[in-house]
């Protein structure tokens, strides 16, 4: 069966905690052979490491702060980071990042977190998982400012222009993260990754937010990585397989799965 790898799927959410057994096997089904599991904050983290060592050899847990998550405890938050990363076999930093669309009210203490995280990424040379909303320029800004550190990952969900992708490259072994939002019928994003090199994409969820057409509306899982894959070798004209083949091998190239 041909391989796919969903590169970000909040699995230890508690939208999947009646069926997770079901969703798993679904997943299973369709080729799923790893999901990268994205982190948030302390508030989740048990969930997600108890369900990752669950899964061993398939769930991947990631550790990081989310921009939302960047509060009045932020200090506390970024120690809880600080204090976690040597006592699980973490895949990534992530997801951190920046976000303007929520709320800006702590802005300046997102970027603080995002440059401490890129930091310790560096230093456990760990790829990052980047969150981008409505801060692009400020996420170049950052990650310029950071060029010393030889940084690899992944800029989750993306949705930009293809000279913000032109951009990300620039910037080192960055790939771009490509869930359901490429199905969406007024999306620009078909037309970007059109001209998009297949080497700098990666297939992910989001799970279970971003559900692709046509279940848009519902709870999203794994397992519909596979329309996600299937639209993209509409948009490239290629097969399936070549999608699958070559996607999986960019998560291998950003991500030590063990």
């Amino acid at each position: 069966m041909t391989e796919l790898i969903d590169t970000h799927a909040h699995l230890y959410d508690q939208d999947f905690e009646i069926d997770i057994t079901d969703v798993v096997a679904d997943a299973k089904n369709i080729g799923v052979s790893k999901i990268v599991l994205p982190a948030v904050d302390s508030s989740s983290y048990n969930k997600m490491t108890e369900l990752s060592l669950s899964l061993q050899g398939f769930a991947y847990p990631s550790l990081g702060l989310h921009p939302t998550s960047v509060k009045e405890n932020w200090r506390e938050e970024l120690e809880f980071v600080l204090e976690k990363i040597d006592q699980h076999n973490f895949i990534a930093i992530g997801e951190i990042g920046l976000d303007g669309y929520w709320s800006k009210d702590h802005f300046s203490e997102q970027i603080t977190v995002f440059e401490e995280q890129l930091k310790l990424a560096a230093k456990k040379e760990l790829p990052v998982i980047i969150h981008s909303r409505d801060a692009t320029e400020e996420i170049f800004k950052v990650l310029e400012r950071n060029s010393s550190l030889s940084l690899r990952g992944v800029f989750h969900a993306f949705s930009g222009s293809y000279q913000t992708y032109e951009r990300i490259l620039r910037i080192g072994n960055f790939k771009i993260g490509v869930g359901g939002v490429v199905t969406y019928k007024n999306s620009n994003l078909p037309a970007v990754l059109e001209k998009v090199s297949l080497e700098s994409i990666l297939l992910e969820t989001d799970a279970p937010w971003l559900t692709p057409a046509p279940f848009r509306g519902k709870r999203n899982q794994p397992a519909y990585v596979k329309i996600i894959a299937q639209k993209l070798a509409e948009i490239k004209g290629c097969s399936y397989d070549e999608i699958c083949s070559v996607t999986s091998s960019n998560a291998y190239n950003i991500f030590n799965f063990r």
